[in-house]
């Protein structure tokens, strides 16, 4: 049924593991997309603009030969228009958390696929509430070391999932790359089953 190999432009061990999880066979492609929203920016465009960087990346590191479609991904959290990345030291790490504690944050995340005169992508949007957390609570958790490396510094397959109150949409769209919408979009390039 799978014509053509599937490669994901993304060294997150999360994206691996999603990909892992729908039994889809793939290989790794490293690249490095500087992360930098324009001022102009709404961050639907800047998650979008990202994951087809990513994507078109992977794909000019392969030989035309090769014949494979690339997908990239990018997810962010979004409260107040402000699009909070990935914190770059504990206090920032800190701030993000003050900040999500006890209100509903949006978290975007957009995956694209891109083959030799092909592309198509499509963006997934999550709704997260974060309990009230206490000092102790930020510091703890930051201390963890889990924040780090993370947009909006938690992740909802650690123990930030006990930060969360509610989660109105994907849980792996919030983990780093939407299962749904990413086999949608294979089955559309014939690297997945038709249900």
């Amino acid at each position: 049924m799978e014509q053509g190999v599937l490669y994901l432009a993304s060294q997150s061990p999360r994206r691996r593991e999603l990909l892992q999880q729908a039994g889809l066979d793939f290989a790794v492609l490293e690249v490095d997309i500087p992360e930098l929203r324009d001022a102009t920016e709404s961050p639907q465009d800047y998650v979008q603009r990202v994951a087809r960087a990513k994507a078109r990346a992977g794909l000019a590191q392969l030989a035309a030969s090769e014949g494979g479609v690339v997908l990239g991904a990018d997810t962010e959290v979004v409260l107040d228009g402000d699009v909070f990345g990935k914190p770059v030291d504990a206090d920032d790490a800190a701030a993000m958390l003050r900040r999500l504690s006890g209100r509903t944050h949006e978290v975007m995340s957009a995956v694209w696929l891109v083959a030799e005169g092909r592309e198509q992508g499509d963006v997934c949007l999550s709704r997260v509430r974060f309990a009230t957390l206490s000092e102790v609570d930020i510091a703890a958790y930051v201390a963890s070391g889990e924040p780090f490396g993370k947009a909006g510094a938690y992740a909802i397959q650690g123990h930030g999932a006990t930060l969360i109150e509610h989660l109105d949409g994907s849980y792996s769209g919030v983990m780093g790359l939407p299962l749904f919408e990413t086999v949608r979009l294979l089955r559309r390039f014939e690297l997945a089953a038709a249900r």
